[in-house]
């Protein structure tokens, strides 16, 4: 049978649309051929929005990573809707994986539609001893079958013109005789999706969503095993030591200390030479020696120093001195360096295998494996985690995390300072200080879970194989990535510092330090200068915690004020990233809600170990206190372990 949009000379104007599964190249593809860079990524979900561009006079779609056009997820409905409207379809499949991709070629093929395959990735198949007979793959499924290396551009010469021979192939019989039960005035891709029993395809016509979907399901199962044996042979049986490896990354007792020797890899490179050694150079050096004083110099020659513009444009939170110096001395290095670690992660495909093995347990906070990585990252620098977040597939699963991050994780430089004041407290003030941080993270990640209306998303997630990542790859990504972040960013934190300006011109932000006396001095239990080193940690958080230890302090009032410095907002450049992402309404609540967190367990903390000292010896304050801690973390946990069943 052909179908009235087979061609078979040239193609002008027609709608050519790629589609595939997850991690089979379809970006390079649509690079080829329309000569726009996207990202070209190994992690499943990176591809999530319909890209288009032209090649001549032919419109170019491509699509996200999908295992099948039906309604299961978002992806599926978007790709399925530009398939019923393409011409020509492109499917891209991994050599490597025929026997999962090619399902998806057989339902391309049944809706009746001209189909070209794209056998991509061969070199790695034959690495892996997997040999595929391209003619006998070609008469099976009745389409024209191209092999290519796409990052390498092998056979890509050759694509142009395989999209010209695209054809209709062979439909399952089972099919062809259920098409005949439905109206002809019905599309004849339409009626393949109302028989698998598509809701939305089938009321937009009219219909009842057929009972047909495991029947045809069944049929095409069948039939791709029939065709992998007749055109696939394995010519070794040999397993090769990616293999090995990839599967040594997701069982726990190997995948655990390989993922904890990565994850103190990555603390070094981006929470240590990064957030450390790279903005100690750019912000301290580049920005604060170099660059402002010259700006304060040039603004000084037109405005005087002491004038309110002379304040709002170089003051201590200047315009175009704070936010360009954040901007450039401090966020930049560390959006690109935490671009560019993902970016190998993605690459090689370790992230994929990270998600998988710690799914399980972030699932009891509403999360799934895929949040390790801003969690991680949060500890070099939680305004870098923040951004992270958008990895995560749903909305209800990227506010949990920014909640998170922003309560509980300490970035490094502040760390740093908690770590050497706990150094002068002793081993006991240590431990009671960690368990009240994680326990804080336990339960408020189950309660979160339990409060926030929806559900999170399963993690379903293609294993890829584990390769080198390419460095031009990795590279274009990154600064690409970067350099959109600052520009969406700047005026954001250009809008942040004037308002601190303005307040601080008049004299608002004195106000507030007052106003916060009686909440430091009776509620937390701390001197009222504390005040101030609550009002630094809002502009960076290092600069507060090492604020509130400027005066003299008991033990137990340190405990109480890294407790709450640690849980208190994260610094005006972590706040510009929240708004950002979460928007002005959700961002203000979230700030403020942490806000009221921190000062409310810092004074519960306080007000404990006051009664324990003053009704029972001192060797067992803490003690009693780590008890309460623990009892509320388990009682929390057997809450979450019973929620699930």
């Amino acid at each position: 049978m052909e179908h009235k949009n087979s061609h078979r000379g040239c193609i002008t104007g027609k709608n050519i649309v790629l589609v595939g599964n997850p991690n089979v190249g379809k970006s390079v593809f649509f690079n080829y051929l329309t000569g726009r860079y996207v990202d070209v990524a190994n992690f499943p979900g990176t591809t999530s929005n319909v890209i288009c561009g032209r090649c001549g006079d032919d419109a170019i779609t491509d699509t996200p990573g999908i295992y099948g056009i039906s309604s299961f997820n978002e992806e599926e409905k978007i790709t399925r809707d530009i398939v019923l409207h393409g011409d020509i379809l492109v499917n891209i499949v991994d050599a490597v994986h025929l026997e999962r991709d090619l399902f998806l070629t057989q339902q391309l093929i049944d809706t009746g539609l001209p189909v070209l395959v794209v056998l991509n990735m061969m070199d790695e198949a034959l690495q892996q001893g997997i040999k595929v007979d391209l003619k006998a793959l070609r008469e099976l499924l009745g389409v024209p079958v191209l092999s290519t290396v796409a990052v390498d551009g092998k056979g890509m010469d050759k694509l142009k013109e395989a999209i010209c021979q695209a054809k209709v192939g062979r439909v399952l019989p089972l099919v062809e005789e259920k098409l005949a039960e439905l109206p002809t005035h019905i599309a004849r891709s339409e009626k393949l999706l109302i028989l698998e029993g598509d809701s939305l395809v089938a009321a937009r016509n009219g219909l009842a969503p057929g009972v047909y979907r495991e029947q045809i399901y069944g049929a095409r199962r069948r039939f791709i095993n029939e065709v992998i044996a007749l055109s696939v042979r394995e010519t070794s049986r040999q397993e090769v030591w990616n293999a090995v490896l990839g599967r040594w990354m997701i069982q726990p007792i190997t995948g655990i200390p390989l993922l904890a020797l990565t994850l103190w890899g990555l603390y070094l490179l981006i929470g240590v030479f990064v957030a450390q050694t790279v903005v100690g150079f750019t912000e301290e050096v580049l920005m604060g020696q170099y660059y402002e004083p010259t700006v304060r110099a040039v603004v000084g020659h037109f405005v005087s120093p002491d004038s309110t513009v002379s304040q709002i444009l170089v003051g201590h939170f200047g315009v175009i001195t704070m936010t360009v110096t954040y901007l450039f001395g401090l966020l930049f290095p560390l959006v690109l360096g935490f671009n560019l670690v993902l970016a190998v992660l993605e690459d090689t495909g370790y992230l994929p295998r990270i998600a998988t093995l710690l799914d399980r347990v972030l699932m009891s906070f509403g999360l799934n494996g895929q949040a390790v990585i801003p969690l991680v990252l949060g500890f070099g620098c939680v305004t870098m985690a923040l951004m992270s977040t958008r990895l995560l597939a749903t909305d209800r699963e990227r506010r949990i995390a920014t909640i998170i991050l922003a309560l509980t994780i300490p970035c490094s430089a502040q760390l740093a300072i908690i770590a050497s004041m706990l150094a002068g407290l002793g081993a006991d003030f240590a431990v009671v200080y960690a368990l009240i941080i994680i326990s804080v993270f336990v339960i408020g990640g189950t309660l979160l879970n339990r409060l926030i209306p929806g559900q999170s998303s399963s993690l379903w997630i293609d294993l890829p194989p584990l390769r080198l990542p390419r460095i031009s790859n990795v590279l274009k990504k990154s600064w690409g990535k970067s350099s959109e972040f600052i520009k969406e960013a700047a005026p954001l934190f250009a809008l942040g510092t004037l308002c601190l300006g303005l307040l601080d011109i008049s004299g608002s932000l004195g106000k507030i330090e007052n106003a916060l006396k009686p909440l430091t001095v009776y509620w937390l239990g701390l001197p009222k200068e504390a005040a101030s080193g609550f009002i630094m940690g809002v502009i960076r958080r290092e600069f507060g915690t090492a604020g509130l230890f400027s005066f003299p302090m008991g033990d137990v009032q340190k405990l109480v004020a890294l407790t709450t410095i640690t849980l208190f907002v994260p610094c005006i450049a972590s706040a510009m990233v929240i708004y950002k992402e979460r928007g002005w309404k959700e961002g203000t609540a979230i700030w403020v809600g942490v806000i009221c967190i921190a000062f409310f367990i810092g004074g519960v903390i306080n007000q404990l170990l006051h009664f324990f000292s003053n009704n029972l010896s001192s060797a067992f304050p803490l003690m009693m206190l780590a008890g309460t801690i623990l009892l509320a973390m388990v009682a929390m946990l057997g809450f979450s372990v019973r929620g699930e069943k």
